[in-house]
């Protein structure tokens, strides 16, 4: 029960909006949980936009769509402000700050680091360690994502199947409907059965290897593509976009895994979605032109959902239904990351000699990661991954 009233948002001008929602995008240091409470605090708590009650409904629908929610909780107060035009011009001052960062970093990293043989052993270390990152995420994301065994058991499907080669589409629908129809045994199966002969097909008609491509040949639709799939996809958390932008850059030929990466452990040192990292490996991928394909399609799903949809999907928390479905493709892509985890970690370990030392600070690194929860936790990992780095390998 709400037990006070909201002031509502005060009288801004739309330059005022926009310069408000630029000051949090400055400030958006330490990943969704910081960035909401940040939000939270301003907006909620001191100057009573809305209520706190209204406020944890809201938090809720955003946690059940795809995209960052801090950015998409922006959007929505832009539009409460000041209609749809409000929630733009609030979206873009969120996510601009971070984008500039990002491609001011790209650009140095292309000119100053990529290439250099001084950078080999801090950039490795860094590597290792932000692979222990996204380990930690996953194990934090399946704490929540799979509290039964026919979920996990989703997951491990989804990982062997991504391991297989089966497109992620196909195991993401596998999933859904499988969790969705679980009171239905003999529908479930059909459905699964369904999507795993669609699945063989599709894969069978897929060219075993993509041929590498020069970045001046590089498709600018299929970056927007791989970025539009990216926000689409980005169910529990930034982290799981990940499998998705590398296997659509890096699975092209179009930058290296290491490099890749590099681009996620800048994303996490930014005050921005951790979902900018796709703008640097677009930026790698295909310059400029190329950042701004992947940054567009990564968030204007974020966009159109809050400024087109949302009057129409508050019904979705009450729908069962609904939720077992998206239960489902959660449980698969903890799966499909995870997976993603081991295919970077071989790549990796292919890129060094000193397996013993990697090893360790893998290990050192995870430890770290699944038992320090501060928002400094990322931040202090890369850096320290790359002092690591620079002592162990040169």
């Amino acid at each position: 029960m709400e037990t006070e009233s909201p002031n509502g948002p005060p009288v801004l001008s739309l330059w005022t909006l926009f310069l408000k929602f630029l000051r949090f995008g400055c400030l958006a240091f330490g990943g969704p949980v910081a960035q909401i409470a940040m939000i939270r605090q301003a907006l909620v708590d001191e100057e009573k936009w809305v209520t706190p009650a209204r406020f944890n409904r809201l938090l809720a629908v955003m946690q059940i769509l795809p995209g960052p929610e801090a950015h998409e909780l922006c959007v929505h107060f832009g539009m409460i402000a000041r209609g749809r035009i409000g929630g733009l011009l609030a979206g873009l001052g969120f996510m601009l700050p971070g984008l500039a960062l990002m491609l001011a970093c790209a650009a140095a990293y292309t000119r100053f680091i990529a290439g250099q043989s001084g950078f080999d052993g801090i950039l490795l270390g860094i590597q290792i360690f932000v692979i222990a990152i996204i380990v930690g995420a996953v194990r934090r994301i399946a704490r929540h994502a799979l509290p039964n065994i026919f979920l996990i058991v989703l997951a491990l499907a989804g990982a062997a199947g991504t391991l297989a080669g089966i497109p992620f589409w196909v195991l993401l629908a596998a999933g859904g409907a499988a969790y969705a129809l679980l009171a239905r045994p003999v529908i479930a199966a059909a459905a699964v059965g369904a999507c795993a002969a669609i699945g063989y097909l599709a894969q069978s008609g897929t060219p075993a290897h993509i041929a590498a491509q020069p970045a001046g040949d590089v498709q600018l639709i299929l970056l927007f593509l791989a970025g539009l799939k990216g926000g689409l996809l980005t169910f529990g958390g930034a982290y799981t976009a990940i499998p998705y932008v590398r296997a659509d850059t890096v699975g092209r030929g179009w930058l290296s895994d290491g490099a890749f990466l590099d681009g996620v452990a800048l994303a996490g040192m930014l005050p921005t979605p951790l979902v900018i990292f796709g703008t640097f490996a677009g930026y790698l991928a295909g310059g400029l032109p190329g950042a701004l394909a992947v940054t567009t399609g990564m968030f204007l799903p974020a966009f159109a959902f809050s400024l087109l949809f949302f009057e129409r999907l508050e019904w979705v928390i009450d729908n069962p239904s609904l939720h077992r479905l998206l239960d489902g493709v959660a449980a698969v892509v903890v799966g499909i990351i995870a997976a993603t985890c081991i295919d970077l970690g071989v790549a990796l370990a292919a890129r060094t000699e000193q397996m013993f030392l990697a090893t360790l600070l893998f290990a050192v690194a995870l430890a770290i990661a699944l038992g320090w929860k501060n928002q400094y936790a990322a931040p202090a990992l890369v850096l320290s991954g790359g002092v690591a780095g620079w002592l162990a390998f040169g």
